[in-house]
């Protein structure tokens, strides 16, 4: 492959900054680039001969040396040839900060040599030319320690969404050189709880848009300019578009046909058999060696459950290494591209963002690879809603909380104490051809604030059961994972279960951006559940026709303080519509699925149902 020459203009030597404003304009952050990095190209070669095409900004100022960071990405390093990047790094502060930054196009993507495969399994052969993406890695920092002038053999890596993917997997027998890692909502298993699935049910509109481009096949190599262009929707409400497509496989038969292998892959494996589990890098996260700082937005529409998944198998499979965790109410990778001060109407009295980038990651990067700073990492630093304050915990989950039940009641209520009646049920049709919508109105895409959305459109329908506290008396702050242990039965044999945990506002709260907000439905964690895999997510079993039965599953953590004068709601439905695909509510392959199999059934949700959360001790 010919590599790009690049034009070497004059050194303009620099002094570090140590404190720089972050509202830097784009433009100028070009002309910084320029001013203060070389560019090389380098095609750096793998174990096997393949190699990967890699991009190195080495600041011009060579009077002293500096350590890597390195991001491995599917999404590409471009620009290439002369043209440079925009910013550096995460942000702007850690591009002035000085760095060796180093991108790479992860083998099979854009202008590297080999075949790509999504979410590469960890390899076990002993063959030395084996390889994944930790050998990858490794040969990677190994060759940038031989070849790289002023780099003091300190290297760290991170990455948002896919790339965090690549930064978990780099833990796995790292370079010796590789001291910091910091996997910010990495992919990390597409079947459980991350960007494809939720504990088995499709994220329809989310992998179906995704893959129409990501997944196709192209030669390479390829630059942006040359990829795939996006499908043209012949109906723009998204809603609408999914419903009219028919069933899953009804829609991939029309768009994808068979083209997009990953897809192909997720309809040949519908249960979560040995093709998901070796996609799960937490197993592998033993001997973990390097500091990791794991990175969650409790309102991350892709990867909120990855980032704490993460973070608790490294600490439970290495409980001497050096590894925390930080969460914020962030959307995916809120923590560096917003201010982080509001998210769709909620609003958080400082900006969480930048807040997030002065005094946590630019300092965990100086700290291990420079030897700069005092940084003394709190266990877990996280940001509670609501009451909008940072805290600081020695563990995640806190050992200072207490696990209250909120039993689901007649007539809306929701309790603390065991119910006299547990055989009582609220009863509903749930109708698959009319589903749930996730959002409110009319949608040409997904909306990321959908994870914090006012929920009144939903709490009106009759296949949408409610319950909630009376007006609360005192402040409740939640803090970890919320568990659901739902009691249901179904004149079908299969079903889908959704819950909503909702912070309901007083009546008199003031109008934010003209919006209503009194009554206020802020919804802070849904999730949902295949009945089918109530027991097994390997094995599905069938629900029993009009036979009581627990489903019991667990929503990604939360950080959340409901205050007084304010309702907790929870809310339960069987559909959510076209984020998660619908449930034929028949026991079957549902990607096999047409639209003839979606029928009507009458659900139950039992009056001994609970939700469990983490109330945290004051």
């Amino acid at each position: 492959m010919k590599i790009p020459k690049i034009k070497v203009t004059a050194i303009i030597s620099f002094s570090l900054l140590g404190s720089i404003a972050f509202s830097q304009d784009a433009k100028a952050d070009s002309i910084y680039v320029r001013e203060h990095y070389d560019k090389v190209e380098q095609l750096i070669p793998m174990r096997d001969g393949t190699k990967l095409f890699t991009s190195i900004y080495i600041p011009k100022d060579k009077s002293h040396s500096y350590p890597v960071l390195l991001n491995r990405t599917p999404y590409t390093v471009a620009p290439y040839g002369d043209d440079y990047k925009k910013s550096l790094g995460n942000f702007p502060a850690e591009m002035r900060e000085g760095f060796i930054f180093v991108y790479q196009d992860v083998r099979g993507k854009w202008m590297s040599e080999g075949t790509f495969e999504d979410v590469r399994p960890t390899n076990k052969s002993k063959n030395k030319k084996a390889f994944d993406e930790s050998t990858d890695t490794y040969d990677t920092l190994e060759w940038l320690s031989k070849n790289l002038k002023n780099y003091n053999k300190k290297a760290g890596i991170y990455g948002i969404s896919y790339p965090g993917f690549y930064s978990t997997v780099s833990l796995i027998n790292s370079h010796p050189t590789l001291k910091a890692v910091s996997p910010q909502a990495p992919v990390t298993d597409w079947f459980i709880g991350d960007d494809f699935h939720r504990n088995g049910v499709l994220y329809l509109n989310d992998s179906f848009r995704f893959m129409s481009t990501f997944g196709v096949n192209r030669p390479h190599p390829i630059t942006p300019d040359q990829g795939p262009k996006p499908i043209n929707y012949p109906i723009k409400d998204i809603y609408r578009f999914n419903l009219e497509a028919g069933s899953v496989k009804e829609l991939k038969d029309k768009y994808f046909q068979n083209n997009i292998k990953f897809y192909n892959d997720i309809f040949a494996h519908p249960n979560y058999d040995e093709f998901w589990q070796e996609r799960n890098p937490l197993v592998n996260l033993t001997d973990v060696k390097p500091a990791v700082m794991t990175v969650a937005g409790f309102f991350d529409a892709e990867d909120a459950w990855g980032a704490f998944a993460t973070y608790k198998a490294i600490e439970k499979q290495n409980p001497k290494a050096n590894n925390v965790l930080v969460a914020g109410p962030w959307f995916h990778g809120g923590w560096v591209r917003s201010k982080g001060d509001t998210f769709g109407d909620m609003q958080f009295d400082n900006p969480t963002g930048e807040y997030y980038q002065q005094n946590i990651e630019l300092p965990f990067f100086n700290y291990y690879l420079k030897g700069k700073g005092d940084y003394k990492p709190t266990e877990a630093h996280i940001f509670i809603s609501g009451s909008n304050e940072w805290k600081q915990f020695e563990s995640w989950p806190p050992k200072n909380t207490t696990s209250k039940k909120m039993y689901l009641q007649e007539n809306g209520k929701i309790a603390f104490d065991q119910p006299t009646a547990p055989n009582s049920f609220d009863e509903y049709v749930a109708d698959p051809n009319n589903p749930v919508p996730f959002q409110g109105g009319v949608l040409e895409t997904r909306s990321r604030e959908y994870m914090v959305d006012d929920q009144r459109f939903a709490s009106t329908r009759p296949d949408v059961m409610v319950y909630q506290t009376d007006v609360l008396d005192s402040d409740i702050t939640l803090t970890g994972p919320i568990i659901n242990h739902l009691f249901v039965s179904s004149t079908g044999t299969d079903a889908d279960y959704l819950v909503k945990l909702i912070d309901v506002y007083p009546e008199d709260t003031p109008r934010f951006n003209g919006k209503l907000m009194g009554g206020y439905q802020n919804l802070i964690r849904g999730e949902i559940m295949r009945g089918k895999y109530r027991n097994s997510y390997e094995k599905p079993e069938a629900l029993i026709p009009n036979e009581k039965t627990s489903v019991t599953y667990s929503m990604p953590d939360v950080g959340h303080t409901f205050k007084k004068g304010h309702r907790i709601m929870i809310q339960v439905q069987n559909s959510w519509y076209p984020l998660a695909d619908r449930n034929p509510q028949q026991f079957m392959n549902v990607y096999e699925a047409t639209a003839k199999d979606f029928l009507k059934q009458t659900q139950r949700i039992y009056h001994d149902s609970y939700i469990e959360v983490p109330v945290l001790n004051n």
